[in-house]
């Protein structure tokens, strides 16, 4: 389908927003918690388009996907309805995925660091550099050292059965599954030096394509179990499936 991009201060400045959202049976997955983040990015944008549910179940209906994922990107004077792949296959999840530390740091302090916006670059610079060297993804550190997010996941951690994750205010994007994970769980949001990774049993990424992901390794340090992060996993997908 041809598509007129309109250039605006998003694709010249990195001023839109954008979600991707994970498709069963051609059905939006947690579609209402996905406008309202979309939403809220484009309010702290000062852009005055929103995106509705009627408008994205309009879209999937004329295009009849079944499967996949939607990539929602908008801007000033653009609103994109993009049919993508769901990368993760099970392959993935029975080996873990080893994650490397990225190279530079996220910001803290910057009021983007919490939006999911077009300002994209250093994620996807960071993941070519991690998948350059065999990793699958890169996590960050924040400015004191602290870990943050991953370049398109969040990350959690376990001790002795509990579930940990970085707080909000260590300068990360609180994805959708973190937003399940902390409602359905006891998650204890600290701040995590990366020094003390080596203290956890577990680790896992989240996304919303890829639900919950095991990591085999972070930085050089391994992880060898997984028996919690495999009943979180479970549960997630029982939870999504049931609705369809």
């Amino acid at each position: 389908m041809d598509r007129q991009i309109m250039l605006d201060e998003g694709f010249l400045f990195g001023l839109g927003a954008f979600e991707t959202i994970a498709l069963v049976q051609g059905r939006p997955v947690w579609l209402e918690r996905h406008l309202k983040r979309l939403n809220g990015t484009l309010s702290f944008l000062g852009l005055s388009e929103r995106v509705t549910e009627e408008e994205v179940q309009r879209y999937l209906e004329s295009e009849k996907s079944r499967g996949g994922a939607l990539k929602i990107v908008v801007s000033e004077k653009n609103k994109l309805f993009l049919p993508r792949e769901n990368p993760y296959r099970e392959s993935d999840y029975e080996r873990g995925f080893t994650v490397d530390f990225a190279a530079g740091r996220r910001n803290e302090h910057s009021p983007l660091s919490c939006h999911k916006t077009l300002n994209y670059g250093d994620c996807i610079l960071e993941r070519r550099r991690a998948a350059a060297h065999g990793f699958d993804e890169a996590v960050f550190l924040n400015g004191r050292g602290e870990v943050c997010e991953g370049c398109a996941s969040n990350v959690f951690f376990v001790r002795e059965g509990r579930i940990f994750t970085p707080e909000r205010s260590c300068g990360l994007l609180p994805g959708i599954v973190r937003e399940v994970l902390t409602e359905r769980y006891d998650v204890a949001e600290i701040r995590i030096p990366a020094e003390d990774i080596g203290r956890y049993d577990e680790c896992f990424l989240t996304n919303s394509l890829m639900g919950v992901m095991p990591a085999a390794r972070l930085g050089n340090h391994l992880f060898e179990r997984r028996e919690r992060t495999e009943q979180i996993r479970q549960r997630v997908f029982e939870e999504v499936n049931a609705w369809f």
